[in-house]
């Protein structure tokens, strides 16, 4: 693509126009950025940067395309660039990432220095793969991600970062498509900067260098052992969890199709669950599965109508949920997995069998239990659970059994398990 199509405005700003958008039309009107796997991902860093209001990246696309960005300059961490908006008067637009300090760049050099090929690639406009891999290894992140990428514009648009920062963000997709070195340049340092260096590396060391071990910090109880005096008794969290004051402050963008209610309680939840963590109650559901943690959150809205919104949102039938929900309070992890699963024991259910045997033969009649054909050849065996009537106990794969009744043809948990199958029969009235 030749420089006029990738910035129209150079051959709208010599037609002497006064200040107006000119249509995208020819060759860069769906041209696309990114061409490279670094080039995307810087992209993808900025669409994590924009999740809130993704609308603004669509119309930075527009700008781009249709040359709106009038000069861009990159220099050692900062990109700025003039913005061509509705209004006669540019826009100053500024994009920043952290540059590396004289400490880190010689880290890096240590690791592109190692391999020669490294720099043959650079110069050949390639940015190895692995050269990313040592970097990292080292401790270092060549590539921004989305909280390192800062934009700052003079318009008035609340979003970050607006379309015309979004627009400058896209362009410099095509100057790390063009050159990596340009990566180089805004973590700092320029090109025949980065040249010379490696040039004096090589004249003066000829064994291999050894890539940086990644530190791996320090163990609390050495430090605490090596710091001098007592150990300060750390703060008691709160007698329970709070709800974080930040998330009231300022509503998501209506674009962003996320309601602030639901900010609301999604950070309620994760103060609640970092509370259980600090008394020690758990892991704070942390090692929970997708199934585990959706019948967790379910059931603190048992019985409200966030329960139906929630199935709705997550893709199963509230119907189907209530039960987990309900198996998950009265039962945890254990409880919810014999209320979604039939397996075959290996020594089999005769504990079960017995114990809703024995309140038959002694007269008792199971709630909701029928005496008829179906009860005459004793409780029915199927995997792990053992049914008479409207009682069904489960033998989960902890050891426990589970006491199930059901209601309008579905099997609800109905309490705690227990080791003794006849504990459960017996509590419940059987």
């Amino acid at each position: 693509m030749s420089p006029d199509e990738r910035t129209p405005w150079r051959g709208w700003s010599r037609s002497g126009e006064n200040a107006g958008l000119p249509a995208a039309k020819g060759p860069g009107a769906r041209r696309p950025f990114g061409t490279t796997w670094w080039g995307k991902a810087w992209l993808e860093a900025l669409e994590q940067r924009a999740k809130l209001d993704p609308n603004r990246l669509a119309r930075g696309r527009s700008y781009a395309r249709r040359g709106s960005v009038l000069e861009l300059t990159v220099d050692p961490g900062v990109v700025r660039a003039e913005v061509q908006g509705s209004r006669v008067t540019p826009y100053g637009v500024t994009v920043k990432i952290r540059a590396f300090t004289d400490t880190e760049w010689d880290a890096v050099l240590d690791v592109v220095s190692a391999q020669i090929g490294r720099v043959a690639a650079l110069l050949d406009g390639e940015l190895p793969p692995e050269l990313l891999d040592d970097v990292q290894a080292a401790g270092l992140e060549l590539l921004p991600g989305a909280g390192e990428i800062r934009t700052a514009c003079n318009c008035p648009d609340f979003a970050v970062p607006c379309k015309h920062s979004a627009a400058v963000c896209y362009l410099v997709a095509d100057a790390l498509d063009d050159d990596p070195f340009a990566l180089m340049l805004l973590r700092g340092r320029r090109k025949d900067e980065l040249l010379e260096a490696l040039r004096a590396r090589r004249k003066t060391s000829t064994s291999t260098v050894k890539v940086k071990a990644k530190p791996v910090g320090v163990l609390a109880r050495e430090a605490f052992a090596a710091a001098p005096g007592p150990v300060p008794t750390p703060l008691r969290p709160g007698g329970q969890a709070g709800v974080p004051a930040a998330v009231l402050a300022l509503a998501p963008p209506r674009s962003s199709g996320i309601e602030g209610q639901d900010l609301v309680t999604l950070a309620t939840d994760a103060a609640r669950r970092a509370w259980e963590l600090a008394v020690g109650d758990g892991d704070g559901g942390l090692s929970l599965t997708f199934e585990q943690d959706l019948a967790r959150r379910a059931a603190g809205v048992l019985g409200t109508s966030a329960l139906a919104d929630l199935a709705h949102r997550a893709g199963v039938s509230s119907r189907q949920l209530t039960s987990w929900a309900v198996a998950w309070r009265e039962g945890g992890a254990g409880g919810l997995a014999v209320a979604v699963e039939s397996f075959e024991p290996a020594d089999g259910v005769a504990e079960g069998v017995a114990a809703l045997a024995e309140t038959a033969d002694n007269g008792g009649r199971l709630a909701g239990a029928s005496r008829g054909p179906a009860w005459a050849d004793g409780p029915r065996v199927q995997g792990n659970r053992v049914t008479a009537g409207r009682r069904q106990l489960r033998l989960g794969r902890d050891g426990l059994w589970y006491l199930f009744t059901e209601h309008f043809g579905d099997w609800t948990l109905a309490g705690p398990p227990a080791a003794d199958p006849r504990e459960l029969v017996q509590l419940s009235g059987g």
